[in-house]
């Protein structure tokens, strides 16, 4: 039986990178932490900025992850360095409350930091993301950026912008990055199911169904 872990978004603590083992086409990442492994055991899913990894081996201040060869291409763990700070959640437990949005801890794709605003006490980061992800952007819909599960507050055609309160600039590594950064884009998986039904719907005869998933249905409902 295969079980999917899930995270919401909301950061636990910033770990620091003390080590890392590199391997033919995998490395091994040893990070300190302290909350996360409170009650840490082997097999635990922890999402490092927002990339589920299983934790191999721990210590009283520090657990032992492999990221295995694809997870480093389609991330931002490949530029990783010793010292490096990281975002750190474990897995929702049934009793936990979701406090972010639903976010599966895989990436879509890497994003980059173009723009950083001090607003008032709102820290605001555009972020220009591929194209083939804008589609799933919204305004006022959800964004994981490193694990950490924002707002979006304004779409453009190849960038997105979201905006930080002081508590998440804080508690995040979001708070210290520059123009330039890279970051881990994880999209809202509800907007992926919606779309995999209306592709399903436009290729049903409409003769046979009493009503398909369209845009009319769903605006219907109050999803649009």
């Amino acid at each position: 039986m295969v079980v999917l872990a899930i995270f919401t978004g909301i950061v636990e603590e910033i770990g620091t990178v003390t080590k890392i083992t590199k391997k033919t086409l995998s490395v091994n990442l040893t990070i300190r932490a302290s909350k996360i492994l409170e009650d840490v055991k082997i097999g635990d899913s922890i999402a490092v900025n927002g990339v589920c990894l299983t934790v191999v081996e721990y210590q009283k201040n520090e657990f032992t992850a492999d990221v295995m060869y694809e997870t480093l291409k389609k991330t931002n763990l490949y530029h990783l360095n010793i010292g490096s700070k990281v975002n750190l959640e474990r897995a929702l437990r049934a009793s936990d409350r979701l406090g972010g949005h639903i976010v599966t801890g895989h990436i879509d794709g890497i994003g980059v930091i173009n723009k950083i605003e001090k607003q008032d006490i709102a820290l605001l980061i555009t972020i220009e993301a591929p194209s083939d992800l804008m589609r799933y952007m919204v305004n006022k819909g959800s964004i994981a950026v490193d694990g950490t599960s924002l707002t979006i507050v304004n779409v453009m055609s190849n960038q997105f912008c979201v905006s930080l309160i002081p508590h998440t600039a804080g508690n995040t590594i979001l708070g210290n990055k520059k123009l330039g950064d890279s970051v881990n884009l994880e999209v809202d998986i509800l907007a992926k199911y919606i779309e995999r039904l209306l592709k399903l719907s436009s290729n049903t005869d409409a003769d046979k169904i009493k009503e398909g998933i369209n845009y009319d249905m769903l605006k219907r409902h109050g999803f649009l």
